[in-house]
């Protein structure tokens, strides 16, 4: 029997995916709601607090938590330190700059942690694009696409205003 344990692989951290899934699971657990509450209904002023607690959360998580455990896991868990460079396969990344026997095309120098960072970028623009979508949805709930179905006579042909 082969025993392999997950966890235990390069790239899996326990916080980062933990901290990814909770925020991803706050954030969609609104669409059920969302659904649920009728709209225009008034708030009261427990919900609203309520509410903009939950947002807080979420944002919390989404642009604090899941970037720092990201970062905490690339330069501990992955080891990626700006000592290490990014070469790329065969070398395609190799810089000008390291003019040693042989020099590279690429105009710069690339290194591991600046990866991490581009990473993280990418991530917080995920998470800014899924906030707009999810506060767009919120707005728009509940409003219905006007209708493109023409008025019809008693005899069934279309009705049409004449200019």
């Amino acid at each position: 029997m082969l025993a392999i344990d997950i966890l235990k692989w390069p790239g899996m951290n326990v916080a980062f995916l933990t901290a990814l899934i909770v925020t991803l699971a706050l954030t969609f657990a609104v669409i059920p709601f969302g659904k649920r509450r009728p709209v225009g209904t008034p708030v009261t002023w427990g919900e609203a607090m309520l509410g903009s607690a939950y947002v807080f959360l979420v944002l919390f998580l989404a642009y604090g938590v899941v970037p720092n455990q990201w970062l905490l896991h690339v330069q501990n868990g992955l080891g990626w330190r700006a000592d290490k460079i990014v070469l790329g396969p065969g070398q395609l990344l190799k810089a000008q700059s390291t003019c040693n026997p042989e020099c590279g095309q690429f105009p710069f120098t690339i290194n591991y942690l600046q990866v991490g960072d581009a990473i993280v970028t990418m991530i917080y623009i995920a998470f800014l694009g899924l906030q707009i979508y999810m506060f767009s949805w919120w707005q728009k709930r509940g409003k219905k696409a006007p209708s493109t179905e023409v008025e019809t006579s008693t005899y069934g042909r279309p009705l049409v205003k004449k200019a």
